[in-house]
């Protein structure tokens, strides 16, 4: 397992595992957003086997599954409410990390400044200057 600390409250991560469930808990998680659609895992990384197993440890479990290259507004919208709801650091995932950061930056627009969304990603190899103009649209509306 591969953590990758956006903020100190948000992280993304490739794919995980139930057997990661114990040392996410013991590094503080308190809510767990699955960014990966169920189409790209086998059954036994499904959302609703990652649920039971997030839900039996005491995580908060948010699906929101991101296909790349089609990120939607209900996909920002979801990203947005979970991270505000958690009561502690929250950890996304999805095949590499990458779309669990450009859903946050999306989701943040507005919120920090865009150099920032882009530049916190980038430290861990995400590239994101590419939804800037994104960024800076949502921001705007949401001003």
């Amino acid at each position: 397992m591969s953590i990758r600390p956006l903020t100190d409250r948000y992280a993304v991560s490739p794919q995980i595992t139930p057997q990661d469930l114990p040392a996410l808990r013991a590094a503080g998680y308190t809510t767990i957003i699955d960014n990966r659609p169920d189409g790209e895992i086998p059954p036994p990384l499904h959302s609703a086997e990652m649920r039971r197993a997030a839900e039996a440890a005491g995580f908060v479990f948010v699906e929101n599954p991101v296909i790349g290259g089609a990120i939607t507004l209900e996909n920002v919208a979801r990203q947005r409410a979970a991270i505000d709801a958690a009561d502690g650091p929250v950890l996304a995932y999805c095949a590499s990390g990458n779309r669990s950061s450009i859903v946050w930056a999306l989701a943040n627009a507005g919120r920090m400044p865009t150099d920032e969304l882009i530049a916190l990603p980038a430290r861990h190899g995400y590239r994101l200057e590419d939804f800037r103009r994104d960024i800076d649209r949502l921001a705007a509306e949401t001003s």
